[in-house]
């Protein structure tokens, strides 16, 4: 009867870790993510290319680009190469580009 008891308040417990958000995410995007969202996903669903398949956004295609680095990403956003739409500093702010860039490189690691 004890294990039967500690059972159900071990089950009871997690429940009600997982509900509070202890457990759970918190559902909210970190601004890089809503500025890939808004920007690149169109063009880059889930970090492929629908221009160029050998310019993904994924860590085997960053590195043959030589691509590794924040900074690198926000250049090319500058300055992009045929197929990709060019993103001013009005379009993107620094900040919010380097979010993206940084969002980018963890996610598609």
């Amino acid at each position: 009867m004890r294990t039967l008891l500690a059972a159900v308040g071990l089950a009871a417990a997690f429940t009600i870790l997982a509900f509070s958000g202890v457990w759970a995410d918190s559902g909210k995007e970190s601004a890089g993510e809503s500025g890939f969202k808004k920007h690149c996903a169109m063009c880059h669903p889930d970090g492929g290319n629908i221009i160029n398949a050998k310019k993904t956004l994924h860590g085997k295609d960053l590195k043959a680009n030589k691509i590794g680095k924040p900074e690198d990403i926000v250049k090319l956003m500058r300055n992009p190469g045929p197929g990709m739409a060019r993103f001013d500093r009005k379009a993107i702010p620094d900040k919010e580009a380097m979010e993206i860039a940084r969002y980018i490189l963890k996610e598609f690691k």
